[in-house]
């Protein structure tokens, strides 16, 4: 009986320093929940999602570059991105004050939760955005060259934009609303990945040669995994268990549903059969769409998003791959740039809480904010355009971005890693 005792009070007493420290035990766990399933979105939903639509002779390659992307860039955050992401600096970038997570330790605070959980969650924000970009490049960009680009990439690009709406930046004072990445994510990641397609060109072959997918399987096994690790990258962004992450779920898997649903009856339409290739990129188009405005908008909103992702970018595919012939290999723009796009400036209207059925729960005036909205999307998308294409001719005179013909024409698994995807 004392033992049972004593184990209460010693459970009262630590609740008594937790309320005394400001910690929220069901925050911190939330937060370090939806930090595992970000993760899980690159490591393997990703990596399987891009690695089924390639070639089977660069499927290995694929998934290697997704894997050493988030080794290097856990490392780069370590080193010097969280600080300048995140630390006070100015309206442009942060400062160095937390260089090696200098005065992060066990008691650190971000609000409610620990720091480190904070950085954490960030880190893996960082790693999946230059992850995205590979599909721009995918089966022709050199291994040496993926590295460096993502290291330079990281740092002029991400880590930038990353303060300018998280950080404490001009258009976080501006009011911009970006709640888990529509315009740090996708609209960088999508334009980058435009960019690295037109600098390094098309696929030998493309667009006269048919390059399916090799293994439907794994991308449909990606996507879903994708979908589940959205309500962490989504949910866990309002840093707290509470009734905005909730929303922010449910409007996220809305959307998805809505976009996929979308996608597969227009290809249905146009093409006589709706496909899963079609199904899950509509996943993918109404998640990324929704991401901006997951923490600001209710269900009738997240419809009217996610219907809208289907149609648009269903199109804007169509449109590049077919009338512009440019070859982002996996589509990154198109889904990622255009509903990054599409969601941030549809967040400035679906926010409102004026809308009835429709509403969200900001207190906005629509014409303000979407105007605020598209200076940052916009500011963004100019930004990264120039900035990367800059990135890609220095990494092209240091190491050469480009495999050769005969090395394309053999594949980048044996070429890059001396390994098979497989081996039957």
């Amino acid at each position: 009986m004392l033992r049972i005792l004593s184990v209460l009070c010693g459970m009262l007493c630590m609740g008594v320093v937790q309320a005394e420290d400001g910690l929220s035990a069901g925050n911190t766990a939330w937060v370090l929940t939806s930090t595992a399933l970000v993760l899980f979105m690159t490591l393997p939903g990703l990596s399987l999602f891009y690695g089924g639509l390639v070639r089977s002779k660069n499927v290995l390659s694929v998934l290697m570059q997704c894997f050493v992307i988030a080794c290097l860039v856990s490392v780069l955050w370590l080193v010097a991105g969280y600080s300048l992401a995140f630390g006070p600096g100015g309206a442009f970038i942060g400062d160095f004050s937390n260089l090696m997570f200098a005065n992060i330790g066990i008691n650190s605070m971000v609000g409610d939760i620990p720091e480190s959980g904070f950085a954490l969650f960030q880190m893996t924000f960082a790693i999946i955005t230059p992850a995205l970009i590979i599909g721009g490049f995918a089966e022709r960009m050199r291994f040496s060259a993926v590295l460096l680009f993502t290291t330079f990439w990281l740092f002029a690009v991400y880590v930038p934009v990353c303060h300018w709406v998280w950080g404490g930046g001009w258009l976080a004072e501006m009011g911009f609303k970006d709640f888990a990445g529509g315009a740090v994510v996708h609209i960088t990641a999508g334009v980058a990945a435009l960019v690295a397609a037109l600098v390094l060109g098309n696929r030998r072959g493309f667009p006269r040669q048919p390059m399916p997918p090799h293994n439907m399987t794994l991308t449909v096994m990606g996507a879903g995994m994708l979908w589940v690790g959205w309500f962490g990258f989504n949910g866990g962004s309002a840093l707290a268990a509470n009734g905005d992450a909730a929303m922010a779920m449910l409007v996220t898997h809305l959307s998805a549903a809505a976009g996929a649903l979308v996608w597969t009856i227009l290809e249905w339409i146009k093409y006589g059969k709706p496909s899963a290739l079609g199904a899950v990129t509509g996943v993918i188009a109404g998640l990324g769409t929704i991401t901006p405005a997951s923490g600001y908008v209710g269900p009738g909103g997240a419809l009217v998003i996610g219907i809208t992702a289907g149609f648009v970018c269903f199109y804007a595919t169509n449109w590049m791959k077919q009338k512009l012939q440019v070859d982002d290999s996996l589509d990154v723009f198109p889904v990622h740039g255009v509903g990054g796009l599409l969601g941030t400036l549809l967040t400035g209207v679906f926010a409102s809480n004026a809308l009835g059925l429709f509403a969200g729960k900001e207190e906005i005036v629509i014409s303000e904010q979407l105007t605020t909205q598209a200076i940052g999307a916009f500011a963004t998308l100019g930004y990264t355009a120039v900035v990367t294409f800059v990135i890609l001719k220095l990494v092209g005179l240091l190491c050469g971005n480009r495999v050769t013909e005969e090395e394309e024409q053999q594949g980048l698994d044996i070429v890059m890693h001396n390994e098979k995807g497989y081996d039957l």
